[in-house]
């Protein structure tokens, strides 16, 4: 296989679902040049509240399946994938290179407040895990973090409700314990740990103040996925646009509607092809 030709080859990214087309619109925006195929496995979300066997499981075949179509590189565009199977993957799909957006993310909370107070929002099972209390405090031994479960976060994404009064709401309800009273509990930095969170980042914003600092992975990952393919001669770099192909495995119409407002930009069901794991 010449240069060229791997070079070519596309950028593999899959998620529980929709939410991490916020990492490939970070993506696109950072390499505009890469070719995509994201993989969304709908007909099992959410990962966030499933046993780690079978998060493993669902991660193992949604990332042969990428591999069969052979990417160049693996991102993990899920928090709770990210948590459970990053080290496995990474083993399993030598020499493939395999990215998670749990360490990107904490390298970028720990760059907004060193020996700061970190509140995590995340799902279940990537608070049980400690997925980011222990990447944190593996960089900063001197950070304080604290690990939320906000499933509800992931309800009001889904559903478009990003914005208003229902969204603050249900944003204050989770945040409010960690926003006053005890100095000790008062969060410095806010990290989206997961990838539906971004898009409540106004509802967010607008409850926790223009003060805190809200850390999103999404934009550390792509600059890690640059990093990483510049230094194994994998960029592309033109002289056309990189194509994109889009991946899930129920719902094509659900996912075109809901996905459309993750990604920035209009789906149709014909954009999306459906597949079996």
């Amino acid at each position: 296989m010449n240069g060229k030709t791997k070079n070519t080859r596309p950028v593999g990214i899959f998620d529980s679902g929709v939410g991490g087309l916020t990492v490939l619109r970070a993506l696109r925006e950072r390499l505009p040049f890469e070719n995509f195929v994201y993989l969304g496995d709908t007909a099992r979300l959410p990962y966030g509240t499933k046993s780690a066997g079978s998060i493993l499981r669902y991660a193992r075949q949604a990332a042969r399946h990428l591999q069969q179509r052979d990417i160049k590189l693996l991102v993990i565009a899920c928090n709770t994938a990210s948590a459970v199977a990053l080290e496995e993957l990474q083993e399993e799909l030598q020499p493939l290179p395999v990215i998670g957006v749990v360490q990107p993310g904490a390298r970028a909370a720990v760059e907004a407040r060193r020996a700061g107070r970190h509140l995590v929002l995340a799902t279940e099972a990537t608070v049980s895990l400690r997925a980011y209390g222990d990447a944190i405090r593996a960089i900063d031994r001197e950070a304080s973090v604290q690990e939320l479960a906000c499933e509800m976060l992931v309800a009001l994404a889904e559903e478009g409700w990003t914005t208003g009064a229902i969204a603050e709401a249900i944003v204050r309800h989770y945040l409010q314990p960690f926003l006053s009273g005890d100095v000790s509990l008062r969060a410095e930095t806010i990290i989206l740990g997961c990838t539906h969170f971004p898009i409540l980042r106004d509802a967010i914003r607008a409850v926790a103040g223009d003060a805190m600092s809200i850390v999103d992975s999404a934009g550390t990952t792509a600059l890690a996925v640059e990093q990483l393919l510049h230094s194994a001669g994998l960029l592309r770099t033109g002289p056309d646009s990189g194509k994109l192909e889009l991946l899930a495995t129920d719902g094509a119409r659900r996912f075109a509607r809901v996905g459309g407002t993750f990604l920035g930009s209009n789906l149709s069901p014909d954009d999306v092809r459906l597949v079996d794991l």
